[in-house]
């Protein structure tokens, strides 16, 4: 029998996937500074988020999966351990190289923020698992959002090399929280480690669901990063020709997807997954319909903004809900899968909103993402549909899981 979290878990959870989930964003506003410091093109420096996301993909793929074998305060200490040491070697990197495999262990380290949702799925209250999975994507949506405002703020105040420490300094305490407070109770798992990370790919066959989660999924974090790429550009050249700062301004947008997460949970516990996604999607297309009618009216465009991340960042909580609900004793092993195809199918909305801009311009890019949300919004009911006539998952031999 699985302990739920103890008074105050959920949110220690979400506060470590805030301040964790950040440091692969917060030294973005001083590429500049740390190109000039270590003397190197600002080129070079510029592959540091390419490395940051290499490694989070890794930790998604390897370490996720660990919140299916180990105790949860032993694997998330040992995990922001991890990352202020990584944090320190960014710190002290004298050259590139250092600093961009840093980042990859920091990127990997990084990945603690989704083992924290993971282990609030799992260890929450009978009845509460949608709430308390929507309050980590609350805090992972708020570190985020504010990454880059905290890092840039903390670069300019201290310098590059100093926020790197004090990222370091949060990750040990942290650290020493979740040794304390969360569960010690080590998971039941029938398979060991190799024999997990082994286990991984067939799980797409096994579970319809999972392949419908990565598809919808797919869609509006392709969509997500169409959008914002897409902006920055966009905004970027005249007749709007703002500056990296202006741009910035846009992301304060997000906020109302942060606010409305606590809601999410609840509605995803009181109603169906499917229900709530279906809901985020058509809010995102909405949202994704008013900046087709373009960027010329910023209040428009921040309303725009608001409705599209607030319809994804809904979306994209019920759906983890409705994966960890799968087998949550396998988790980590179902979180680790579609995290590393929902990134995947993301990373290419990012590589095709130049192209796509270039060839269609900024409503032919937002009418692309819109067709990307209707589309996740009709899959939703098939799913719904079909998840009538699929076995439950549970923990005995004949689980596909464990097949």
């Amino acid at each position: 029998m699985t302990r739920p979290l103890a008074r105050g878990g959920t949110l220690l959870l979400a506060s470590i996937a805030a301040t964790a989930i950040a440091n692969n964003y917060a030294i973005q506003p001083a590429l500049s500074a740390v190109a000039a410091d270590l003397g190197v093109p600002l080129s070079v420096i510029g592959l540091v988020p390419t490395a940051a996301l290499t490694g989070c993909m890794t930790g998604f793929a390897l370490l996720l999966p660990l919140t299916d074998h180990l105790a949860p305060n032993r694997l998330v200490s040992a995990q922001l351990t991890a990352l202020a040491a990584a944090l320190a070697l960014g710190a002290a990197a004298p050259g590139a190289v250092v600093l961009l495999a840093a980042y990859v262990l920091i990127g990997a380290a990084a990945g603690v923020a989704a083992q924290a949702s993971s282990i609030a799925g799992r260890y929450a209250p009978a009845g509460r698992r949608g709430t308390g999975v929507a309050t980590v994507a609350a805090g992972m949506s708020a570190g985020i959002l504010l990454s880059r405002l905290a890092g840039g703020t903390l670069a300019d105040i201290l310098g590059w090399r100093r926020m790197l420490l004090v990222f370091a300094a949060l990750a040990l305490l942290g650290a020493i929280a979740a040794v304390t407070l969360l569960p010690r109770q080590q998971p039941h798992s029938r398979r060991g480690y190799r024999a997990t990370l082994a286990s991984l790919p067939p799980l797409l066959r096994h579970h319809p669901q999972l392949r419908r989660a990565v598809a919808t999924g797919g869609l509006w974090y392709f969509a997500f990063n169409l959008i914002w790429v897409a902006l920055a550009l966009t905004l970027a050249q005249p007749p709007h020709s703002l500056g990296p700062t202006a741009i910035g301004l846009y992301s304060l947008a997000g906020l109302l997807g942060f606010a409305v997460l606590p809601l999410t949970g609840r509605l995803a516990d009181r109603y169906a997954p499917h229900t709530v996604i279906a809901a985020g999607m058509l809010i995102a297309a909405a949202g994704t319909a008013l900046l087709a009618t373009g960027l010329n009216n910023p209040p428009t465009t921040a309303i725009g903004l608001a409705l599209f991340d607030a319809g994804c960042f809904v979306a994209q909580a019920a759906n983890q809900s409705r994966i960890i609900a799968l087998n949550p004793q396998r988790s980590g092993s179902l979180s680790s899968v579609y995290l590393v195809l929902y990134f995947t199918i993301g990373a290419v909305g990012t590589a095709v909103a130049a192209p796509l801009l270039n060839t269609l311009g900024w409503q032919g890019t937002t009418l692309a993402a819109l067709a990307a949300l209707l589309l996740a919004a009709a899959l939703v009911p098939i799913g719904n549909r079909q998840t009538r006539r699929e076995p439950t998952c549970g923990t005995g031999p004949a689980s596909g899981s464990e097949r």
